[in-house]
């Protein structure tokens, strides 16, 4: 039974992770407590803010960790912040990066590890690649014990994923389908995806955690299956029995219309490319993980859910409308071209 402490532990990725690894280790949480579900009664807590260094070392005086995964370091202060505080307190550190991070635009649509890591169009990812290699270079000179993971596009039964959404989230897309109201798809929709279940991702990542093979190495932890963002949306007009009225508008124009939305980053940064994970380096690290999850499977599990849960069902008025006015724009565009 080893002693693990998860920095989060209650987001898309972080909470599958905890209840899984409630059943076989002991299990600790630091966090401010705003969002423990009642199901991780049972975890041991920190209840406090990572950003108070000095109020996290006092309370972690004296305690050492198998392992410490920190789910909630984006920027390199973070992570410099969370090697002062774990250096000589674990035996593993895991940062999640993320599979963003792989240089845009794609050599190669086939992704491993090996993929330059450079991203000029969204700072999200930068920093990840900075954090990255300020653990590298503390793991080279130092021994610091490391492993990086590198999630791609991962869901829970909390939010529908989507390509293009608003600030509250993908709720209002769904609820455009239900009503029979366009939707939006960036692109021409054909451009290759992967979306991995939470299910799948933490098999994986928990495979990894006190993995002598995983020390010092990047990895990132996906689905083998590949989407396009056509079948992606269909899949999900499906699930709600409703046609899916299919609006495709370029990445570029998006960008510049929704500024607000950081499509630039979101979009041209990530989800406008096509990707293939090459997962063969996990499935050597954790012989016998293969994602189970089929993506029509997992979205029909997704809707169900937050069907019969109203709390999130996040109703996003502003973007609707933004919605409308681009469609608009783009039939209008249509009519003025073809006269």
């Amino acid at each position: 039974m080893k002693k693990i402490l998860l920095i989060g532990g209650t987001g898309t990725i972080s909470m599958e992770i905890a209840l899984r690894l409630l059943k076989d280790h002991r299990l600790y949480l630091l966090n401010r407590g705003n969002r423990i579900n009642g199901n991780l009664a049972a975890a041991r807590m920190f209840q406090c803010d990572i950003s108070d260094e000095a109020g996290v070392a006092e309370m972690l005086e004296n305690r050492t960790f198998d392992v410490v995964a920190d789910f909630v370091a984006f920027t390199p202060d973070q992570v410099e912040r969370d090697y002062r505080l774990f250096k000589d307190r674990t035996k593993q550190y895991v940062f999640i990066s993320s599979a963003s991070a792989y240089q845009k635009p794609l050599g190669d649509y086939r992704i491993t590890e090996g993929t330059p890591l450079a991203n000029p169009f969204w700072e999200y990812s930068r920093n990840k690649i900075a954090c990255e290699d300020f653990l590298l270079k503390k793991y080279r000179e130092e021994g610091f014990p490391i492993t990086i993971v590198r999630p791609s596009h991962t869901y829970d039964d909390r939010s529908v994923p989507l390509g293009v959404h608003g600030k509250n989230g993908s709720w209002q897309v769904v609820k455009r389908i239900i009503e029979g109201k366009p939707v939006i798809i960036h692109g021409d929709g054909t451009s290759l995806w992967t979306m991995t279940h939470t299910s799948d991702f933490a098999r994986g990542f928990i495979g990894l955690l006190g993995n002598i093979h995983a020390i010092g190495e990047a990895v990132h932890i996906t689905s083998d299956e590949t989407v396009t963002w056509n079948q992606v949306y269909a899949a999900i007009a499906d699930v709600l029995d409703k046609p899916l009225k299919a609006v495709h508008v370029s990445s570029e124009f998006l960008a510049l219309c929704g500024k607000s939305y950081d499509f630039l980053g979101g979009l041209t940064g990530d989800k406008a490319n096509s990707v293939v994970f090459d997962n063969a380096k996990l499935k050597r690290l954790v012989p016998g993980f293969t994602a189970a999850v089929r993506f029509d499977q997992g979205i029909c599990q997704t809707i169900e859910y937050i069907q019969s849960h109203p709390e999130y069902q996040k109703e996003d008025r502003e973007f609707d409308e933004w919605c409308d006015k681009v469609i608009t724009a783009r039939e209008k565009a249509v009519k003025e071209v073809t006269g």
